[in-house]
């Protein structure tokens, strides 16, 4: 498991169990609370006592997050001790990877906590993650702790199945033991079976409605029957790949492979709802949750193992009274259940308990999942939209409801926009290393950084393809902030500090900063208004393109702010970034300047609109660990510098002969263009559209794409359907589309 940063976890010890814990970035200390079985402080009994003394626990659980909540319900539970005093791990050590690992003398209630101060905008000591570890000496895999007060606590074994009754507004937790385990599950609205009518789960129905194969988390999240009438909606979700396509397995399935006689998930099922009056079908069409399928190019429906992990799980809610069914799936003749069926395990929470909603980011296959989360202004922007949908670990608006995509667009190409850009990733990088590890690794030259400046650059593999862009602020002389996309990246950055011996630091700052930008040309008269600069720090007005200044909300007095003259729409443009804790304030005293002068709110929609214009490229879509700077349109962000990096011999060999190159395109047709779509002359592909958009200002589609080098004359045509069948005209056109000078910027 993970503790985040700040937060705190609390998991039961058996005799023999052994406890690793292990901080990943450094400079974070451990805080740990032992106790026994009869709730006494006990840290001699994981080897702790010569330890130095550290926290009370209640300051702890009182400054924690959503972790430490569930650790508090623990603490209540088993009546414990909120004055105890925690032991500390790594109180002075400070290497990247350092670990401590113990053995429990008898069975132990333990608590681990990443405490840590606040960190202001313009600091670089963010309490970061730690990694527990937890190897069980016999026994099955935990159950991951409870959302809330459970109803209903239900095993069902392996290649079994169950029935059961739930009420509308509970919540209903479906969770893989083990991993690797599909789950099938029926659900039949129970009023509706009193009259004697059987309206259960419709998978097309809910697949027509939700425009997806399967719902998940959001504002597209329910299950409906046949009368298109919702029955669940789905909350939670640690997996992301379930189906919809295929019936539950039947006995037809197993004879058809050769093995008559053979459990099955319909069989079973026919068997629970019999006392419910329900009839007989050879093949439930159920929501087989946890299966791994999909349609391939060739129309073949294919299968391979479950992406899901031990504990892993789907939070429903049900929507009215229910009669529900779950399986632990039979088939242990194929990858379906990793070849070896394993129990299912279902919770029922009272409708009454609180639970967030969110879908499991990774940043890696094999990381611990994290739920959507909330940035800081999100209590602003629910009021103003429901339209939201998860974006790297967050939640975002896609547009507002009182205005939409077309007028956020506009209002930030004349007037002013604000939007949240809370999930870029930021990590900061200090100690004597610092510089030489980011001249090692970005393509740009950081050695001409001064304090108080901004990069943009880009970072590469050794083979010239990218990670990530990112920009990187230099805060002192071994001090900078890098911004970007992937969480992968600081990863990336701390990998090769310990393969080079550097003396420095990565430590991940998401969680303590969150950032708004303010964007369109009356941006700079709104923020005058609002952050205060001291004397040695540049004022709103006298802030260059690509530098940042140190300012408070409103006065000398007002929270601590960092600005950056950055944005990534094409406009003149602000970002403002502050601890969690003030993004309210923040956003109450620019709305509260901006809104008299037309300040409108942005969503993803519109922002796609200006950055395509702009020709500002987006992870994914213009560049991949495929494309080097120069294929991604963003050549000039290497530097030609004496020194070497990481992707360097790759990429000048790549500058040298280059294959590829990205263009502009105008569309001759105002008919859909998408990322992903090929360009042809006549019968051969010579490229692929990167991003497109229909432009209002230029009141035209347009595209980014990428194209082979050698591609004479300026027609090609974007493929449809099989590519062949339909063809649109597009005319290659200088890149970017709008403000190729970048007047509006820097303006």
């Amino acid at each position: 498991m993970r503790v985040h940063g700040g937060d705190c976890v609390a998991f039961q010890l058996r005799l023999g169990d052994t406890l690793s814990v292990t901080d990943p970035e450094g400079l974070q200390p451990a805080h740990l609370f032992v106790f026994d079985g009869t709730g006494a402080p006990a840290p001699e009994s994981l080897g702790l006592a010569g330890l130095p003394e550290g926290l009370v626990l209640g300051d702890v659980l009182a400054s924690s997050g959503e972790q430490g909540r569930a650790a508090a319900r623990r603490t209540d539970a088993a009546g414990l001790s909120k004055t105890a005093t925690a032991r500390v791990l790594f109180a002075e050590g400070d290497r990247a990877g350092q670990s401590a690992r113990f053995t429990a003398a008898t069975d132990l209630l333990v608590f681990v906590a990443a405490a840590g101060p606040l960190m202001a905008p313009d600091e670089q000591a963010p309490p970061t993650d730690l990694e527990v570890e937890v190897t069980r000496a016999a026994g099955a895999p935990d159950l991951p702790p409870p959302l809330g007060a459970v109803t209903l606590d239900l095993r069902i074994p392996a290649a079994q199945a169950r029935a059961f009754r739930v009420k509308a507004g509970d919540y209903i937790q479906i969770i893989d033991v083990e991993g690797r385990q599909c789950s099938d599950f029926l659900a039949f609205d129970a009023a509706a079976l009193e009259e004697g009518v059987e309206y259960g789960l419709d998978a097309t129905t809910t697949r027509t409605l939700m425009g997806a194969a399967y719902p998940g988390p959001g504002l597209h999240s329910k299950y409906f029957d046949e009368r298109q009438v919702a029955l669940v909606e789905v909350v939670r979700d640690t997996v992301g790949r379930h189906d919809t396509f295929a019936l539950a397995c039947s006995a037809k399935y197993y004879e058809d492979m050769g093995y008559p006689g053979h459990a099955n998930c319909s069989d079973n099922f026919n068997a629970v709802l019999k006392p419910y009056g329900i009839r007989e079908r050879r093949g439930w069409p159920a929501i087989n949750f946890f299966y791994n399928t999909c349609i391939e190019g060739s129309n073949a429906l294919t299968m391979d193992e479950p992406w899901s992990r031990p504990g892993d799980y789907v939070l429903l809610r049900a929507l009215t009274d229910l009669v529900c069914a779950t399986s632990s799936c039979a088939d242990d003749i194929d990858p379906a259940n990793g070849w070896d069926p394993t129990d299912i395990h279902v919770r029922v929470y009272d409708g009454a308990e609180t639970i967030s909603k969110g879908i499991a980011f990774r940043m890696t296959p094999d990381a611990e999942p994290r739920l959507t989360r909330e940035s800081a202004f999100h209590p602003r922007l629910a009021a103003l939209t429901r339209n939201f949908v998860e974006y790297r670990g967050f939640w975002l608006p896609t547009c507002f409801t009182g205005a939409g995509p077309i007028a956020e667009y506009w209002a930030c190409r004349e007037k002013a926009a604000v939007m949240d850009l809370s999930p870029l990733r930021k990590f900061e990088v200090t100690g004597p290393d610092a510089e030489v590890l980011l001249q090692r690794t970005v393509t740009r030259d950081i050695r001409k950084l001064a304090v108080g400046q901004v990069v943009y650059t880009a970072l590469c593999y050794d083979h010239g393809g990218m990670i990530d862009d990112a920009t990187v602020f230099r805060l002192g002389p071994a001090n900078f902030r890098v911004v970007c996309g992937e969480e992968f990246t600081g990863v990336w950055l701390r990998t090769k500090a310990a393969e080079w011996g550097l003396k420095v630091w990565v430590k991940s700052s998401t969680d303590q900063l969150h950032n708004i930008a303010v964007q369109g040309p009356l941006s700079r008269e709104i923020l005058a208004d609002v952050i205060w600069t001291s004397a040695v720090q540049p004022s709103i007005s006298e802030l260059k393109w690509f530098r940042f200044a140190v300012g408070r909300l409103g006065g000398p007095q007002g929270p601590a702010l960092v600005v950056s003259r950055t944005g990534y729409t094409g406009e003149l443009g602000f970002e403002i970034w502050c601890h969690p804790k003030d993004g309210v304030a923040l956003w109450d005293a620019v709305w509260a300047a901006g809104a008299p002068k037309g300040l409108t709110p942005l969503g993803l929609t519109a922002l796609d609109m200006l950055r395509i214009e702009a020709g500002l490229v987006f992870a994914g879509y213009d560049f991949c660990d495929q494309t080097d700077p120069f294929e991604a349109g963003i050549g000039f962000a290497v530097a030609n510098k004496d020194e070497d990096f990481v992707g360097r011999e790759a990429l000048a060999r790549r500058k040298a002969n280059p294959a590829r190159k990205m263009v502009g395109l105008v569309v001759s047709s105002n008919e859909d263009v998408g990322h992903g779509d090929p360009l042809y002359v006549g019968r051969a592909q010579v490229g692929v559209v990167t991003s497109a958009t229909k432009s209002p200002i230029l009141k035209q589609n347009i595209a980014l794409a990428r194209v082979d080098v050698s591609l004479g004359g300026t027609e090609v045509e974007i493929g449809k359907l099989d590519g062949h069948q339909k063809r649109i005209g597009a005319t290659l056109v200088p890149f970017p589309h709008f403000d190729p000078q970048k007047t509006r910027v820097r303006a």
